[in-house]
């Protein structure tokens, strides 16, 4: 789905996440359960700290809508001091001159102070009343993006500890299949320097262990990697130390729930209906202020002052004088004509509203199809798990048998390295499947809403 315009809206509620880590306690080593993991990774992921601050921001700024309607107090102090006083010219014949005369004269003090507080109020603004509106639809909008942050917070979470447990195994086995084909190649070694096998046979098995031994290496640095992003998602420092309690088995075991595909979609539960449908509610306001702006405004003031002036600054004195002012007054603004502008502002953004409309009616599609797929998805991989855990007891067998022929002289070198490509294959796709099982539940959670299953098992 594409949200681009919405975390506009929300000033990148969602391009956040990386610029203000939060700062968690100095820790070297650190143990966490799958559960533990999410619950300490909700509180400290980055993009879940910078979540709950636009949640924070959002409630700063209703409040700084609802304050413009509000009384405001308003005050000043104005001081003047004429460092060269304007000369004024007054007819002669004022004090007895000649006619057509004039006198210069300087008049007023040098120097002048007031003092002045005004109090205005917001009496009626349709625009106001269309803000206030506005300002607990971003609230809303910001508490979905919040919980569609922590959906996919928890989701990068789980992926990320079933990758370090997935990477683990791996090394695990291959560190196995490495040491039983060692073990193969040093007696075969000594079969044939004492001419009882053929060179044939030590090279496939050398080629074998060097195979082996590249991957286990990759293994290993694959490990690192996936620690690393695991640390990332949990926000903490990547020179930290982390054990994982569970084991990718158990937890995919743990997260099989044939009875969980039986769940209803709850298309008002889902986080993207939710914030989709916020989309269409901030259209519909900018439809609304637009037809608000039609509509007259009415404020009123009362304003009080009081001034003094003298030719020495000697305003705080308690025998100088100051002289009182006030006055109040009603304003009111009436919209009359604009040339068809604000009709056109109208229709604008009743077109924008009617296709955030239609983007819902699309995104409500999206979910019902994102939640088939992701159905699908999870019960194939309970599918590929069972059938995955059968091949791969198979495929031990065929391995052993084929070892213990190889050893007997039975079966050539070539025989038993298929036998083992085909055991390590089967492994690699049973280790994935428990992978996929952990991961697919995840997806189906996230777009069901419904994280409290896993915490519930």
């Amino acid at each position: 789905m594409n949200y681009k315009f919405i975390y506009v809206w929300v000033f990148s509620v969602l391009a956040f996440a990386k610029a203000y880590p939060q700062q968690t306690p100095n820790q070297d080593s650190y143990s966490f359960s799958l559960e533990e993991a999410i619950n300490h990774g909700l509180e400290h992921n980055y993009q879940a700290i910078n979540a709950k601050r636009d949640i924070a921001k959002a409630l700063k700024q209703k409040w700084e809508t609802t304050a413009a309607g509000l009384p405001q107090i308003n005050g000043g102090l104005n001081y003047q001091n004429q460092l060269i006083q304007p000369v004024s010219f007054l007819p002669a014949s004022f004090s007895g001159g000649p006619e057509g005369e004039f006198v210069p004269g300087i008049f007023g003090p040098r120097q002048n102070m007031s003092l002045t507080a005004t109090l205005s109020q917001l009496i009626f603004d349709g625009s106001y009343i269309v803000a206030l509106e506005a300002s607990s639809t971003f609230i809303d909008f910001s508490e979905n993006a919040n919980n569609k942050t922590k959906l996919e917070v928890r989701k990068g979470i789980i992926n990320a500890y079933g990758g370090v447990l997935l990477t683990q195994e791996n090394i695990n086995i291959l560190t196995k299949n490495r040491n039983n084909v060692q073990e193969s190649l040093n007696e075969t070694t000594k079969v044939f320097e004492n001419g009882l096998a053929e060179e044939e046979d030590v090279e496939q098995l050398q080629i074998t262990l060097s195979q082996l031994n590249n991957q286990l290496n990759s293994a290993i640095r694959q490990k690192e990697i996936a620690l690393d992003m695991l640390k990332l998602a949990l926000g903490i420092e990547l020179k930290a130390v982390i054990t994982l309690k569970d084991n990718l088995e158990s937890l995919a075991i743990k997260n099989i729930n044939p009875s969980f595909s039986n769940e209803a979609l709850d298309l008002e539960l889902s986080v993207d209906y939710q914030i989709a449908y916020n989309f269409t509610q901030q259209r519909k306001l900018e439809y609304k202020l637009e037809r608000a702006k039609s509509l007259p405004t009415v404020s009123g003031f009362i304003n009080y002052g009081t001034l003094t002036a003298n030719n020495n600054f000697v305003f705080f004195n308690n025998n100088q004088l100051w002289f009182d002012n006030s006055i109040a007054g009603l304003s009111i603004n009436l919209p009359i004509f604009s040339s068809l502008g604000r009709k056109a502002a109208q229709d604008r953004t009743k077109i924008a509203w009617d296709q955030a409309l239609t983007d819902l009616d699309r995104t409500r599609e999206e979910i019902r199809l994102s939640y088939q797929r992701s159905l699908n998805n999870y019960q194939t991989a309970i599918d590929n798990y069972s059938t995955s855990k059968d091949n791969l007891r198979l495929a031990e067998r065929i391995e052993n048998k084929n070892q213990i022929k190889f050893r007997e002289g039975i079966s050539s070198s070539f025989d038993l390295r298929q036998a083992q490509t085909q055991l390590y294959s089967t492994q690699a796709t049973y280790l994935q499947s428990m992978y996929q099982v952990i991961s697919e539940k995840a997806n189906l959670e996230t777009i069901l809403n419904t994280p409290e299953f896993i915490n519930q098992k």
